[in-house]
């Protein structure tokens, strides 16, 4: 993930800032226009994709829509290549992780210039938000998710334990249960998947206490109290038994989706996105149930927020910006493209067709899509800055230091937040 971020620094230095096509808000051609459109994903994402580009096509014959796809890896070390030589695509499927590398440089356009041929009206501000760098909109959220605690009430009824009051339980709460859970497990269950290992986790401990991961300059901005309190939880929770000893955890952590304690159903409570719901349901065989997160109800705003899953952007350097504008909008508001695509790029961000399609999907797709309306969010974080997209490797690594007794919580969010910044000042 390192050498991709730093590939795609690098080319983007090299690449000319400023938009070198035409202004997103002309009238759209009534000659041949011809969109190149790139995407990462697997087949069955690219043949849905495909059905969605000829309804396009359908619609508006005089264009063109040549797709472009790669598998993650291969598919940033493209872009890289492409925007380094002024040949991007013209509509770019981007990641929140590189967004400020590729916005800040010039290499996207900015979508406030394309409401000509591109409407919002269905997305939500703390939505559309999320694809905001300096206060100018990048990028359209495709799907989203939001944080969440799975429950595997399965486990929990053979336990004979209560399921906890989402609505008003703490962090406290969380540990007192995993505790009964793991006291009646017999060695074989335990009450929590430790986290600790995605930035989603400490996104949300640092929201409810009142902190940010990032600053509007993009700086470091999270107290060092704040991050010890996050690694004395999670180490607390090894101690006590109600997570795994570490070295379960690290092997868990370093395997797939079905390797997780979740999945294999060894632990009760587990962090997850809503939207992994169903594959983990999937891979248990059990019943599993989206809980609010602990600490919501006692934080003095939502801690909560929504996380896209990926997004549309438009080159800065297309010479057809209102008809790639044309494109994001049906790939955004059509509720036939909705229909084709369902969950496959994440519940959509668009309200009205997430409402369209929700009762088309299975149960815990529906599951997903119900728990995204029914949680309170808070405002959008900042995006995460250039420089910072190793940000999980190195919230993995302080958190194997701690649960294996060689940092301190104090010494490992002193040296998070060096680490971190460093990274940034170096971008």
């Amino acid at each position: 993930m390192r050498r991709i971020a730093l590939a795609a620094a690098a080319a983007l230095m090299l690449s000319a800032c400023g938009s070198g096509g035409g202004s997103a808000g002309q009238e759209l051609s009534k000659d041949p226009v011809t969109l190149r459109f790139t995407w990462w994903g697997a087949d069955e994402r690219h043949k849905r994709t495909q059905q969605v580009i000829d309804l396009f096509q359908k619609k508006h014959p005089n264009i063109t829509v040549k797709g472009e796809f790669k598998d993650w890896n291969g598919y940033w070390e493209s872009l890289a290549t492409t925007v380094a030589a002024n040949d991007a695509p013209d509509v770019i499927q981007m990641d929140e992780l590189y967004l400020s590398s590729y916005a800040e440089r010039g290499a996207l356009l900015d979508l406030g210039t394309a409401t000509k041929h591109l409407n919002t009206a269905d997305f939500d501000k703390p939505a559309l938000d999320t694809g905001i760098v300096k206060g100018k909109q990048y990028a359209l959220p495709v799907g989203l998710a939001t944080y969440s605690i799975v429950a595997n009430t399965g486990l929990l009824d053979q336990l004979k334990i209560k399921l906890p009051d989402d609505n008003t339980w703490t962090w406290d709460d969380l540990k007192k249960v995993g505790d009964q859970v793991s006291k009646a497990g017999g060695g074989k269950i335990t009450g929590v998947q430790s986290f600790g290992f995605d930035a989603g986790s400490l996104n949300i401990w640092a929201r409810q206490h009142g902190a940010a991961l990032f600053d509007e300059a993009g700086k470091v901005a999270v107290p060092a109290g704040v991050l010890a309190g996050y690694w004395a939880y999670i180490k607390d929770l090894a101690k006590s038994g109600v997570a795994p000893a570490p070295s379960v955890t690290i092997e868990r952590a370093g395997g797939s989706l079905d390797q997780s304690g979740t999945a294999t159903n060894a632990s009760a409570f587990g962090t997850w996105w809503n939207t992994q719901l169903p594959s983990l349901a999937a891979a248990s065989g059990s019943q599993l149930k989206l809980l609010k997160l602990p600490g919501e109800s006692q934080a003095s705003t939502p801690a909560a927020y929504f996380k896209p899953s990926m997004y549309w952007s438009i080159s800065s350097r297309s010479k057809h910006p209102a008809e790639a504008a044309l494109f994001v909008d049906f790939l955004a508001n059509s509720q036939e493209a909705a229909d084709v695509m369902l969950t496959d790029r994440g519940v959509p961000a668009n309200r009205k067709t997430r409402a369209a399609i929700t009762p088309k999907l299975g149960e815990t797709d529906k599951a997903a899509a119900e728990y995204l309306d029914a949680v309170k969010v808070g405002t959008a974080p900042r995006v995460t800055p250039n420089g910072a997209s190793a940000i999980e490797a190195i919230i993995k690594r302080h958190t194997e230091e701690v649960l294996f007794d060689r940092q301190t919580p104090e010494q490992a969010a002193a040296s998070f937040i060096k680490e971190l910044q460093a990274e940034i000042d170096g971008a």
